[in-house]
């Protein structure tokens, strides 16, 4: 991974010096037409709907994806295959991570946040994260400790997993390290790679179901294991794989274990530790009702910024085009920058741009905002690259050459549509 990003960043570099890159910004060089954006998706192995690397790239140049970030969770050695891929695919590559926090006050409150099931947690980005590969001591301990956590609740839920299914009449022989291997062998990558999330437990259990248990066993068996009837059919291994999840792994089910997650500071201490923006994924109309985080613009607006977080992520899927549109521009016009992603977080092979739900397209003015932001991503990456002040510093500081986040939003735009433009003429 290490010479492959390395050789990735250096490419960046030549390019243009910055005073180049930034030269032709203000003469506003940019690509001709807009190219198709997608700044959030998860690469194996993380649980997604891809098999490999290259799978995802080869889509991404099918349908026309002209800039691309990733957002994994906890390690990224699989971002040293898709810089080197993307390259001759002209495919710009944003790098980030997710990561989820636990707001205690907002449990005991009983907030819900950018999750509907459970108050308090919070999803969170980090964009534009150049300090992953090494990571620096500060980002590493961070990281151990996520990491630790996380692995530690992955194995408790899936060994009560494998007891429910025990006592239901199949012995599945599945534990965390059985179903990391099932990982290892499905993506063919590393052991270490991998960290344990609920979908990988639900789909080895699903696998395991159907590998030993006739299909006109399997809803009976479903019925025992879960306690009601299934409402999926047998051979339908996604909808198996939700109702593992939603009737054994969620609070108060059988197989569920208590949070681990770190808490809102820690999130963010190593998001700027890798170099990141700090960003915060909007659910809306995702969740119905609204989660009282969100249940108005100027409400979550105010949140956020008191967080200092100077980014907003949309998952256009889960939104209608009126709702989605009304949240973007407040949110912008409040001065934070916006972005949009799929995911691809499910096993569901959906187009890499960003749709509405049902399909519908999101609309071009809200389009042009998400191109925006992923510019914004691209230039902080740059200029932090270079050992240049990015969008913001190393303690979330606002880049302070700018009077106003509407012009320091603008001054981004510019240099990462220039420097977009050239990556991809190159």
């Amino acid at each position: 991974m290490s010479h492959i990003l390395k050789q990735f960043m250096a490419t960046l570099q030549q390019l243009g010096t910055p005073e180049t890159i930034t030269a032709l910004s203000t003469q506003g060089y940019a690509p001709s037409t807009r190219p198709r954006v997608n700044s959030h998706l998860h690469l194996p192995p993380n649980f997604s709907a891809f098999e490999t690397v290259a799978q995802a790239v080869a889509l991404m140049e099918a349908q026309g994806i002209g800039v691309v970030g990733v957002s994994n969770y906890y390690d990224f050695t699989v971002y040293g295959d898709f810089a080197e891929r993307v390259n001759s695919a002209k495919v710009f590559p944003l790098f980030g991570l997710e990561v989820i926090a636990l707001l205690d006050n907002l449990v005991t409150e009983g907030v819900k946040i950018n999750d509907p099931g459970n108050p308090g947690k919070m999803y969170l980005c980090g964009k534009g994260i150049t300090q992953f590969d090494p990571m620096g001591d500060e980002a590493a301990e961070l990281m151990a400790v996520i990491r630790a956590n996380d692995s530690a609740r992955m194995a408790v839920i899936a060994d009560r997993l494998a007891e429910v299914f025990r006592a239901s009449g199949l012995e599945t022989g599945l534990d965390a390290d059985a179903v990391k291997e099932r990982v290892v062998r499905r993506h063919e990558c590393p052991l270490e790679t991998v960290y344990l999330q609920e979908r990988h437990l639900a789909q080895a259990f699903q696998e395991v179901l159907f590998e030993k248990v006739e299909e006109c066993a399997r809803l009976p068996f479903l019925e025992r294991a879960f306690g009601v009837a299934s409402k999926s059919t047998p051979t339908c291994a996604v909808t198996v794989q939700n109702e593992i999840r939603s009737h054994l792994m969620k609070a108060g089910k059988p197989a569920f274990a208590e949070d681990t997650f770190v808490g809102f500071d820690h999130s963010i201490r190593l998001i700027l530790a890798l170099g990141g923006i700090p960003c915060y994924p909007m659910l809306i109309d995702g969740a119905s009702p609204l989660c009282k985080f969100e249940e108005t613009p100027e409400k979550v607006i105010a949140a956020i910024q008191a967080r200092n977080i100077s980014c907003v992520e949309f998952i256009p899927i889960r939104n209608s085009p009126e709702t989605l549109t009304k949240y973007v521009k407040a949110v912008r016009a409040a001065g934070l920058f916006v972005t949009a992603g799929t995911e691809h977080n499910t096993l569901d092979l959906i187009p890499i741009e960003p749709t509405c739900v049902n399909s519908v397209p999101v609309p071009e003015e809200i389009k042009e905002l998400f191109w925006e932001g992923a510019c914004v991503i691209a230039a902080h990456q740059y200029l932090t690259l270079s050992g240049l002040p990015g969008f913001v510093d190393s303690s979330g500081t606002p880049n302070p050459t700018y009077k106003t986040a509407h012009e320091r939003i603008e001054a981004f735009r510019k240099l990462g549509a220039a420097l977009i433009a050239k990556y991809r003429e190159q």
